[in-house]
C-alpha cells in the first residue's frame, strides 16, 4: 500500500512541478521567438531528468515508502545529470539560431 501511495505522490508531484516549470520555459522560449512545437520534447526530457535528480536526492526521503534502495545518487552522477539537463534546456535556442 505504501508503494502505491508513493507512486501516486510521484505522479502528482511531477504533474504539478513539471507542468509549472514546463509552462515557464515554454513562455520564455516563445518570448525569444523559438518554435516550441519543434523543441517541446527536448524540454520535457530536461525537466524529467531534473525531477529525477530532485526526487532521488531529496523527495524520496520524505515520502511513504520505507523499503530498500533509498539512497542518494552519487555526487558525480547528479552533476552529470544536472549538466546534461541544462545542456538540453540550452539546446532549443542554439538549434533555432543554427537552423533558421
Amino acid at each position: 500500500m505504501r508503494t502505491l501511495l508513493e507512486l501516486i505522490r510521484i505522479i502528482i508531484l511531477f504533474a504539478i512541478v513539471g507542468s509549472a516549470i514546463g509552462y515557464f520555459l515554454i513562455y520564455i522560449y516563445l518570448e525569444m521567438g523559438i518554435d516550441t512545437e519543434k523543441y517541446g520534447l527536448i524540454v520535457f526530457v530536461a525537466i524529467f531528468i531534473l525531477f529525477f535528480v530532485l526526487y532521488r536526492n531529496k523527495l524520496q526521503f520524505s515520502g511513504w515508502y520505507k523499503g530498500k534502495g533509498r539512497e542518494k545518487l552519487p555526487r558525480k552522477v547528479s552533476q552529470i545529470l544536472i549538466l546534461s539537463s541544462i545542456a538540453l534546456l540550452l539546446l532549443p535556442p542554439v538549434l533555432n539560431l543554427l537552423l533558421r
